[in-house]
């Protein structure tokens, strides 16, 4: 009896930021590296969310200091809406506190944990509070405070606060001190530039201590902010029903009507009539046997699945094409956007791209990006359903070769856009293997796959076409030359022979005796809009047709000539020069042109 007096002494409630305090690794904080990261995660997803809705287009200053000693200064601005000074404390210094928890619908941040676990974070390696400054109109003034967490009771400490003169017109900018590591510095810069792919309407300015750059918008309108919509009744639980069932003074059709989406009066009386309970019945008052009853009626019923075309906000292949091209070099790009889709009763959308060639690396194991409504997933790869389905596809079948991944030039984004993201963890560095989920990635894969068969099958014809064409021009006029010393004739036109076959657009370059001659031929059977350009340290001073544009650096001439050659037509033009450097044709399909250097 003794010990148990002594034991229930030592009993007591445990806040929740006491729990994230003794175990933070859980919120994505188990590393100095990657506390870095997810403080400047969590921070931007509070501005992207922030101006989505306010309809802003984002522009977003990061910017991380090293101050000493391990201690780095993370400031995050934005000119989103910003946050009245009655909210402040409770938005970044009280763990599950926020306004997206009960919407169902699309966002970065629903459990009101990630910015107030930063600063969480920032107090415990430092002992430093973090500063808020927000303001949310012109005509008024900025207001600024110093805030803490109080672990014990998990509420906001003000330490200081006061009214200021503030540059922006309205926004937000958050400023925290915590010990990390220079090594985040390199997954910082490819967190923000995967950032910037899935949000093209952002744009992002970044100091990183004596570097600064630009991750820039290439889409000048911001996506529609989802619109949260009711619950479905196949998502929902016997516990919940039985909360939302007690809250309610309306007869149960009434209440199934209310409650949930895509329940109508028809949908309502077969619930209720599977369910063995009367339509007047009144919710509040069923026992949870009936609940229980009822809950397995709304399972059983065909429901229509959510409408996913309100509470969700897909980048959309265009946007996501133009994203990648932004930030990489690639040969090919594809993306697709599937259908909307279900799993127990949240909507969800997933898209996909592939990019090939370019600057990738074209051995080891492909590039994979993965996303979940807008936010890169830099850790737990292994663990990430997006993962199994990529390695599930039969990437042979596709031209690739495969060791779980497939080897290559290869680049694959995976995007899940979901009312409720099934991760794996609070950290959210993984999204859990649901099967439909699984199963829309793999078709968005397959059919990308395909795309990627084609383009691979039509470029080795084509490089195939065009070695055949450099060798027809190369090699013809050099037969004809020799005939006609045989002969003692001058060399015969080949030029007629060289059209029959070939039918493209021709660029010849050729040096002689200190003279530079640059002739186009268009066999095509179309006018061509042509743009030749030629690159070297001849400045063609002298040329008999002089250039429509130059352009000089670090000692190269950028000579650039635009015409129209109709079919039949030819153009040339000649200049006194030493020769070498680079020639090519713009504004002509690829699989329509030939560029012959006889130099090379």
């Amino acid at each position: 009896m003794v010990l148990a007096d002594e034991l229930a002494k030592k009993q007591r409630s445990i806040s929740v930021a006491e729990f994230f305090e003794k175990n933070k690794h859980l919120l994505g904080f188990d590393s100095p590296v990657r506390g870095i990261i997810t403080t400047v995660k969590e921070a931007i997803d509070n501005s992207l969310d922030a101006c989505e809705e306010a309809q802003v287009l984002p522009d977003i200053l990061v910017s991380v200091r090293k101050l000493g000693n391990d201690v780095f200064r993370v400031v995050v601005e934005d000119n989103g809406p910003g946050i009245i000074p009655e909210k402040m404390p409770a938005v970044y210094a009280k763990l599950l506190y926020g306004s997206r928890f009960h919407q169902v619908r699309q966002s970065r941040g629903q459990q009101g944990i990630g910015i107030s676990a930063a600063v969480l974070y920032a107090q415990l390696t430092t002992g430093r509070p973090t500063t808020v400054i927000s303001r949310t109109d012109a005509k008024r003034k900025a207001w600024k405070m110093s805030l803490a967490i109080k672990t014990e009771t998990n509420e906001p400490e003000v330490l200081s606060e006061e009214e200021i003169d503030w540059i922006l017109p309205h926004g937000t900018r958050v400023e925290l001190e915590f010990k990390s590591s220079s090594g985040a510095k390199k997954k910082l810069v490819e967190y923000l530039k995967y950032t910037s792919i899935v949000n093209p309407h952002a744009r992002f300015r970044v100091e990183l201590d004596d570097e600064s750059f630009v991750f820039d918008r290439v889409s000048s309108e911001v996506p529609p902010c989802p619109v949260a919509i009711k619950p479905h009744p196949y998502g929902v639980e016997l516990g919940v029903l039985k909360r939302m069932a007690a809250a309610s003074d309306a007869p149960l059709s009434e209440f199934l009507k209310e409650s949930f989406s895509k329940v109508g009066e028809k949908t309502a009386q077969e619930i209720c009539a599977s369910s063995g309970l009367k339509p007047t019945e009144k919710a509040s008052k069923l026992p949870l046997e009936a609940l229980g009853k009822l809950h397995d009626a709304m399972q059983t019923t065909k429901i229509p699945a959510p409408t996913a075309t309100q509470c969700l906000s897909p980048i959309t292949e265009e946007l996501i094409v133009k994203g990648m091209e932004k930030e990489f070099q690639l040969d090919f790009i594809k993306s697709r956007t599937r259908p909307s889709s279900v799993f127990g009763g949240h909507s969800f959308i997933v898209e996909a791209a592939i990019g090939y060639g370019g600057k990738l690396q074209s051995e080891g194991a492909a590039t994979l990006l993965r996303f979940a409504n807008r936010v890169p997933l830099l850790y737990q790869q292994g663990a990430c359903a997006i993962t199994d389905a990529v390695q599930n596809v039969n990437w042979k079948n596709y031209g690739l070769s495969q060791q779980g991944l497939p080897i290559g030039p290869v680049m694959i984004l995976v995007h899940v856009a979901a009312t409720n993201v099934p991760f794996t963890s609070e950290s959210k560095d993984a999204i859990a293997s649901v099967p439909e989920v699984e199963k829309e990635i793999t078709l968005a894969l397959q059919e990308l796959g395909r795309d990627l068969k084609l383009f691979l099958s039509r470029r080795d014809k084509s490089k195939l076409a065009e070695d055949r064409a450099r060798a027809v021009c190369s090699v013809i006029p050099l037969i004809a030359a020799k005939v006609g010393e045989i002969v003692e004739l001058p060399p015969p036109d080949t030029s007629l022979i060289e059209g029959r076959l070939m039918r493209r657009v021709i660029l010849k370059k050729k040096t002689g005796d200190g003279k530079i001659i640059i002739h186009v031929d268009n066999y095509t059977t179309k006018d061509q809009e042509v743009s030749l350009y030629d690159i070297s340290s001849d400045n063609a001073g002298d040329a008999s047709t002089a250039p429509t544009f130059v352009s000089e650096m670090d000692g190269e001439f950028t000579k650039i000539w635009k015409f129209t050659l109709a079919s039949g037509e030819f153009f040339e033009v000649s200049y006194t020069g030493s020769g070498g450097g680079m020639i090519d044709i713009q504004g002509i399909a690829e699989n329509l042109k030939v560029v012959v250097d006889l130099d090379v």
